[in-house]
């Protein structure tokens, strides 16, 4: 049994009604390797620094987050929570939305579309790239002592392509009617 302190824990059984017991227990794990591991914070990393690495059943440590069954809207709702009373505890609640772009590459992206690069297009140059479309909603917010407002993130959700909605026989979405659904859907 891992013993964290009491801040962590506090913060961890916020989110214990998504998980069922046994993966309470390598969620801790999961979270206390990501803070330890150095470099880049992959569940690889987080489960060696744990000392997690050599044990034989290693790869069933990484079915906590594909396998166990979770909800992302009521984990983006906690996040919500947490964040808004650590950052806004009075005043309004702004709330951001933005897209981003995922290059990839491959025949087995079926959300896959080519839509404009907002990195590399400016107002007279257009500039089409193939990936994955992201929209992501955040709380935007003034941190004390960064002396400009923040960004930070709440919920992530995948965009398909025209492509794909027709391909599945569904209406396409834009961006902005996947963001205003997504938010009246879970009354943020």
């Amino acid at each position: 049994m891992l013993t964290l302190p009491i801040e962590l824990m506090n913060v961890i059984t916020v989110f214990a009604p998504l998980f069922t017991k046994p993966a309470r227990e390598h969620v801790k794990l999961l979270i206390a390797g990501a803070i330890l591991s150095p470099g880049k914070r992959t569940m690889t990393s987080a489960w060696r620094v744990m000392g997690r690495g050599q044990k034989k059943d290693f790869q069933r440590f990484h079915r906590v987050l594909n396998r166990a069954v979770w909800s992302t809207l009521k984990a983006s709702r906690l996040v919500l929570g947490l964040l808004v009373s650590c950052f806004v505890p009075e005043g309004p609640v702004v709330v951001g939305v933005d897209d981003t772009l995922e290059r990839r590459r491959g025949g087995r992206r079926a959300a896959k579309g080519i839509d404009r690069d907002p990195v590399c297009s400016s107002k007279g140059y257009f500039v089409k790239a193939s990936g994955l479309r992201w929209l992501c909603g955040m709380v935007l917010t003034e941190i004390s002592g960064a002396g400009c407002a923040r960004a930070l993130p709440i919920l992530t959700v995948l965009c398909p392509s025209e492509r794909f909605y027709q391909q599945k026989g569904r209406s396409h979405q834009t961006l902005l009617d996947r963001a205003w659904r997504d938010r009246t859907a879970d009354q943020l």
